[in-house]
């Protein structure tokens, strides 16, 4: 039988600027070697004065890299931790009124110091979960993931291993990680103001004491990596434009044969391949479609140059 707990201990102080979160820890709960600690993100922040007065608006801009995806009020935006999220992760919940509370600057950092006292102040090895709440693209509602993490292994690699049924297993990869922080949320709960929790049971995933681990930014996807690097109306937008900083979130240079596909679909023309090893592509182009070719081209990681001949124009792969 295999079996996981989590407890969420009552009696967390309210926390402020300089807080040591191990002192706030260690009477809450016996740890035991193996143990897995959870800490929201708001506490963290609170602790390392990442607490402003003022509104989500106003601070969003600089806890921006770039935006997303804009719907009315809401915006969903790359922040400097690398996470894709609302607001970037900007709460006014839980926090004074007239206050918001901005992400912890590296959570990965904030695990590791955090697992380190307390591996001094109890003698135990155990791994440490920064989280946060999330929303999901196509799903309602929100859980919370990891969004830090030391001395866990935060993703499980089944790649190359075989089911019960023989089956080459090629692509699975369990974020553990995301599923302990969500986990641990159902014991904490929104509003029940235990800011901690410990899940016991998952001793295969803590490593060695003196190990830290990829942490949580491992989980994140580099930037052109993600198949959504822009909303639908914003990729529109970036790729009529055609700012060549625009240019990473779409991602690596599509084949020939895909842009060639998508040229025709779109606007009808027909691409045919040209160049040393037919790397290229040549379009003649009739009047009047020279932008719709350059953003369907950019969209795609090209980009195009005039011939000798009026009406042509050729494709070329991007070059970094």
């Amino acid at each position: 039988m295999s079996r996981i707990e989590v407890f969420a201990p009552d009696g967390a102080p309210e926390i402020r600027p300089g807080d040591d979160l191990v002192e706030m820890v260690v009477p809450l709960v016996e740890l035991a070697d193996g143990d897995i600690v959870v800490v929201t993100s708001k506490v963290i922040s609170k602790a390392e004065g990442r607490v402003r007065s003022g509104t989500r608006d106003a601070a969003l801009a600089e806890e921006t890299v770039r935006v997303v995806a804009r719907r009315g009020e809401t915006a969903i935006v790359r922040t400097r931790q690398g996470l894709t999220m609302a607001a970037a992760g900007i709460d006014a919940s839980n926090v004074e009124a007239g206050s918001i509370v901005l992400l912890p600057l590296d959570p990965d950092a904030s695990a590791r110091g955090l697992r380190t006292g307390l591996r001094h102040r109890t003698s135990r090895n155990v791994a440490v979960i920064v989280t946060d709440t999330a929303g999901r693209a196509w799903r309602e509602g929100q859980t919370d993931i990891a969004i830090g993490a030391s001395g866990l292994l935060v993703a499980e690699d089944f790649a190359g291993r075989v089911d019960a049924y023989g089956n080459l297993l090629e692509v699975t990869l369990p974020a553990v990680a995301d599923e302990l922080a969500g986990a641990a949320e159902l014991a904490q709960g929104k509003l029940g103001g235990r800011p901690f929790a410990v899940i016991r049971g998952r001793g295969d995933l803590v490593l060695p004491a003196e190990v830290n681990g990829p942490g949580a930014r491992s989980l994140v996807r580099a930037d052109g990596a993600d198949l959504f690097g822009y909303g639908a109306r914003e990729a529109v937008v970036r790729a009529l434009r055609g700012d060549p900083g625009d240019r990473l979130p779409f991602g690596a240079p599509a084949s020939a044969a895909d842009l060639a596909a998508a040229i025709t679909s779109a606007i009808g023309l027909i691409a045919s391949r040209a160049g040393r090893d037919g790397e290229e592509l040549l379009v003649t182009r009739p009047p009047g479609l020279k932008r719709p070719l350059a953003a369907l081209a950019f969209a795609h990681g090209w980009d195009v140059f005039d011939t000798d001949s009026a009406s042509d124009v050729r494709l070329r792969p991007a070059r970094p």
